[in-house]
């Protein structure tokens, strides 16, 4: 029976199981044989990532055309205005590729959200706010370049959701058993068969 596992990655964890030089990885965290990652997030971000030990659901999870919704909590260095969230909105630019349309709202600092380590860097003189942003498409360092695009540098980045799955409070480096659920292209599938 296949397993998927949500794990809390906290900053500074390398998406991979082998040794990393000095850097925490995964097999620091996650003790269960033959589990791999469904997708990737970047050293410095935290937050979800799905493991999984069935090779059909891992590829499902993280091939672009499953267009699975991936939310994220953004902490960005500079007020949120409504003219920087329209243009996540509506696609951006990014020089090798274009978005696509994201959700993008302010939002108050999440709450229950635990301490990063190391600590954000904060400047006195310049304000921080909080931006949910949700992309279906997962390109290298994307939400980084998005904001950094419209003017709003990241200072943190936790991914709450990749589709159905949700981090729900569980704790940083912690990890629990999810139920595995179809996706959406197998819901579609299932419902042309049964026609």
């Amino acid at each position: 029976m296949s397993r998927l596992i949500a794990f809390n990655k906290p900053c500074g964890v390398i998406c991979q199981f082998s040794a990393g030089g000095n850097r925490p990885t995964l097999k620091d965290f996650i003790e269960i044989p033959a589990v791999y990652p469904a997708g990737r997030l970047d050293t410095d971000s935290e937050g979800l990532l799905l493991l999984t030990d069935d090779g059909k659901l891992q590829a499902g999870i993280s091939h672009p055309r499953q267009k699975l919704e991936k939310e994220y909590w953004v902490q960005v260095e500079g007020l949120a205005a409504e003219g920087a969230l329209q243009r996540l909105r509506s696609g951006l630019d990014l020089g090798d590729f274009i978005t696509g349309p994201a959700l993008a709202a302010a939002i108050p600092e999440p709450p229950g959200l635990w301490e990063r380590m190391p600590p954000v860097r904060y400047r006195k003189s310049i304000p921080t706010s909080w931006i949910c942003l949700v992309i279906t498409e997962g390109k290298n360092r994307q939400v980084r370049r998005m904001t950094a695009a419209v003017g709003l540098p990241t200072l943190r980045l936790v991914r709450a959701r990749i589709g159905p799955w949700r981090l729900d409070g569980l704790p940083s480096g912690r990890w629990r058993e999810v139920a595995i659920t179809p996706l959406p292209s197998e819901d579609a599938a299932n419902r042309n068969k049964s026609q």
